[in-house]
């Protein structure tokens, strides 16, 4: 594969070039990861920058919807979107639908937009290992917007906001009371709560449920980059429209305060040490499908199954034997 070429392509906003960029950095064969790492190295002194939006929620809320009518939206305003839609991938045969970008069917045939979606394998917290480094090939492929749309778990779905610069929480109505605001976990890292379907017979339930989280919201402790009234809870409709202009406004107007405080700068700079120090962790991790310690861990595996040693004494043997990798 010719790295400086698929480079050339993917600054010049080549979605082809782009799909097989992504493919690449979601490959975990060495030699990929190495072209990968090569890849990213040539596009880093780019410096472009997109809007990276996280956006959750759980099954059924309607994401797919609302990203498809914001996405419209802001095509609309002139600008680039790309969304990349992490799927959950099953458990027993690690096969994922990937059905998103047929969900969107008319975002998916604008020429400013791009939809990508990736299966999320083994990996927890609602985002895929390399939804970073497919973010970063967006930015550097001219995109002025990035959507990450995240599993849809739950209460514990946090690491998307360690790739993003705003996250989005999507409720739908009757989604909780005001003590299901105050759990801690994903309503702690939302910067915005959107309370979709607010249309129809569904609409005063929706303001019912805007009412508990904002009121919730009010409970939660004072974050330091947050300017006065954030974060806030808004209703929109993703199939009649309504609320979209004011969400963009609200997050225009939360995002320009946090860059004139320096909150842009020092939120993306903590985001790329935490990705490096997670790196460091998959690497050492990986130590551990190597073939002796594979090895050596089911031999201890079956002792500790049968009653013949205990977990405790048999972890502290692997730790022992992976000693010397360590030191290197």
């Amino acid at each position: 594969m010719d790295i400086h070429d698929l480079a050339t392509r993917v600054q010049a906003g080549e979605r082809r070039a782009l799909a097989r960029a992504i493919t690449l950095v979601e490959s975990g064969r060495a030699d990929h990861r190495a072209q990968a790492g090569a890849l990213l190295d040539a596009l880093a002194p780019l410096g472009r920058q997109a809007l990276r939006i996280g956006l959750s929620g759980t099954p059924g809320v309607g994401k797919s919807t609302f990203i498809e009518a914001f996405g419209m939206f802001l095509i609309e305003q002139g600008l680039k979107v790309a969304v990349l839609a992490v799927d959950p991938s099953s458990a027993r045969s690690g096969g994922s639908i990937l059905g998103d970008k047929t969900r969107m069917e008319r975002l998916s045939r604008q020429k400013n937009a791009f939809i990508r979606p990736s299966p999320s394998q083994s990996q927890l917290g609602g985002v895929a290992r390399r939804t970073r480094e497919a973010v970063a090939l967006c930015e550097a492929a001219g995109f002025d917007v990035v959507l990450i749309e995240t599993v849809g778990v739950g209460q514990s779905e946090t690491m998307v906001a360690e790739m993003s610069d705003l996250f989005l929480l999507l409720l739908a109505p009757a989604g909780g009371d005001e003590l299901q605001g105050v759990k801690r976990g994903i309503m702690e890292i939302a910067d915005l709560i959107l309370v979709n379907k607010a249309d129809g017979d569904l609409k005063p339930m929706a303001m019912r449920t805007c009412a508990d989280y904002a009121g919730a919201l009010r409970l939660l402790r004072k974050r330091a980059y947050d300017p006065q009234g954030f974060p806030k809870a808004m209703t929109v409709s993703a199939v009649t429209q309504d609320g979209l202009t004011d969400a963009w406004e609200t997050i225009q107007t939360l995002i320009a305060w946090r860059r004139e405080h320096g909150h842009w700068t020092r939120r993306r700079a903590h985001q790329a040490r935490h990705w490096f120090e997670e790196d460091v962790r998959h690497g050492l991790l990986s130590v551990l499908d190597q073939k002796d310690t594979r090895a050596r861990i089911d031999t201890l595996g079956d002792q500790v199954a049968n009653g013949q040693i205990s977990a405790s004494r048999a972890a502290a043997d692997i730790l022992t034997h992976l000693r010397p990798v360590r030191k290197i």
